[in-house]
């Protein structure tokens, strides 16, 4: 295959890029080792800051996320709910971060509102009644996968392609440049080579690894954080503790679910990586002082990503990763000692602040290329796309409600996913490389992500796959075991109350009754 760019990562930013590109008339291919937003860009909150959390730790971090939260409410609108923000302290936080915080993001040209303590339980009543400052942000919330599925295909669109379970395994490196690409179907085992004329390294915590094939070097440290999933939606507007980044200080409402987060562990590799219950516990011992409801609410799942920082192996382990900057970083290689002219690596960020890592990104691509076409992605709306509309909450049973189809079943109970739907998805996948599974469909729509877990309606996915003509042999026992161990890894730390009941009767169903033994799990 032959291509002007090739971009390795189909995150938030390879997405981004690629619909950049496109937009500028510049060709690529988008490889992605596993499917879309399988790192850190579908392991976070879905939070887009106002910026004011960085305030203190990395102002100008801070004023870029601000920035960036303007643009994409205008461009990006139907990925976006405008919650508005809160940033609230207790008795016994810092008084002097509390008297400094509106002069800090007046300085940053964040927009922050004073609040009256009284006022802001009546706007948001699970709030603690020890809550002595308030102010509000302009945060909101972003759907991070439909984000990326909308950039992507609106890229695919305009003639770029994506190949999903691609994994980079080596560089053919010859005069100062990469000539050629080893890509591995991950099922099939072929190998492929792709020629670039210029070659991004967008694999977020992997960017390292990538580098390093090409044998140019990209310092990494990994931080992972985990994030808690309540059964409701407990507040309207994303809540902040107002003190220094930690533990369990930010809830932000998503649909029909809140997410409370995060924690900052320095992990090894981003390749292994789970929730931990002594995580899970200082969540929501920390989340409880601000929302004493945390404290008894049920959580239906726990999650993590991993941050990709840059620091490597000389990095103090005693040093608090959140104090290392989220800004980005854009390397050119040519620049480096490797001197490799066609191989850029961007890495860092936030999901915030994706869209200008593209641009800038997409800037020295095109000087690299000699393109003279500018950014318009800050200009014109991202469009709205049938590919990624079956993320959002809601959706799938006002259609099925609205349509009332003859025979078009519910295969997912909590969420309300029809046959259609799944029709529909399938087909979109099928656009793609005609690899339609239990997790691609689950990524493209709320199955499995309800209170259940996916306990009934993954053999149901499983069997209509079947007899659609999608799955056969054991294929599909294969696809359901994999499919309910990621929801089991979410499930296992949280396993209490009612919880445990829960995790009794999937147990008893899908070893005792279907024979699905899923493994060991880690400790």
């Amino acid at each position: 295959m032959q291509t002007q760019v090739l971009i390795i990562g189909a995150g938030v930013t390879g997405a981004g890029l690629a619909r950049d590109l496109a937009m500028r008339g510049v060709a690529s291919i988008v490889v992605e080792k596993q499917d879309v937003n399988a790192g850190a860009s579908g392991g976070n909150h879905g939070l887009l800051h106002s910026g004011a959390r960085y305030i203190a730790s990395d102002p100008a971090a801070a004023a870029e996320c601000h920035l960036e939260n303007q643009i994409l409410k205008r461009v990006a609108a139907h990925c976006i709910e405008v919650t508005g923000g809160l940033f609230v302290a207790v008795a016994g936080d810092d008084e002097k971060y509390v008297a400094d915080f509106a002069d800090a993001c007046r300085r940053c040209h964040i927009p922050t509102q004073p609040l009256n303590p009284k006022d802001v339980r009546e706007m948001a009543p699970v709030l603690s009644d020890r809550v002595i400052a308030a102010y509000g942000v302009d945060d909101a919330t972003v759907d991070p996968f439909k984000l990326s599925l909308d950039n992507l295909a609106d890229a695919l669109q305009r003639g770029s392609r994506l190949l999903r379970h691609r994994r980079v395994i080596g560089f053919d490196v010859g005069g100062g440049r990469v000539c050629r690409t080893m890509v591995r179907d991950d099922f099939t085992g072929r190998t492929d080579t792709i020629e670039a004329e210029v070659v991004v390294n967008a694999a977020g915590a992997w960017a390292g690894v990538v580098a390093g094939l090409a044998g140019a070097s990209v310092p990494m440290r990994f931080s992972k954080g985990s994030l808690l999933v309540t059964q409701s939606r407990l507040t309207e507007r994303v809540v902040n503790r107002l003190r220094m980044p930690t533990d369990g200080d930010i809830l932000v409402p998503g649909g029909t679910v809140s997410i409370l987060g995060t924690t900052s562990e320095r992990v090894d590799s981003p390749d292994a990586i789970y929730p931990e219950i002594n995580e899970v516990d200082a969540i929501i011992d920390q989340g409880a002082a601000m929302i004493p409801q945390l404290a008894t609410t049920r959580y239906i799942r726990a999650y993590c990503g991993v941050r990709p920082l840059m620091g490597g192996e000389r990095a103090d382990p005693g040093t608090d990763d959140r104090t290392v900057s989220r800004g980005f970083v854009l390397i050119d290689h040519d620049w480096e000692p490797e001197r490799l002219s066609n191989l850029i690596t961007i890495t860092g960020g936030k999901l915030t602040t994706y869209r200008l890592m593209a641009e800038k990104t997409a800037d020295l691509v095109c000087a690299r290329l000699g393109v003279n076409a500018a950014c318009r992605t800050h200009l014109e709306p991202l469009p709205d796309t049938v590919d990624a509309r079956w993320t959002e909450p809601g959706l799938a049973p006002n259609e099925w409600l609205r349509k009332k189809v003859p025979g078009d079943l519910l295969l997912c109970e909590c969420e309300m996913v029809p046959q259609s739907t799944v029709d529909e998805i399938v087909s979109v996948i099928g656009k793609l490389d005609g690899r339609p599974s239990l997790k691609s469909i689950g990524l493209r729509s709320r199955i499995g992500k309800g209170p259940c877990q996916g306990a009934f309606c993954s053999q149901r996915l499983a069997a209509y796959l079947y007899d659609s003509g999608h799955l056969n042999g054991d294929r599909g026992i294969t696809q359901l075991r994999a499919f309910l161990r990621e929801r089991w890894r979410g499930q296992q730390p949280l396993l209490w109350d009612v919880s445990l009941a829960q995790a009794e009767l999937l147990e008893a169903m899908h070893c005792g009754l279907f024979g699905l033994e899923l493994g060991e799990m880690p400790q």
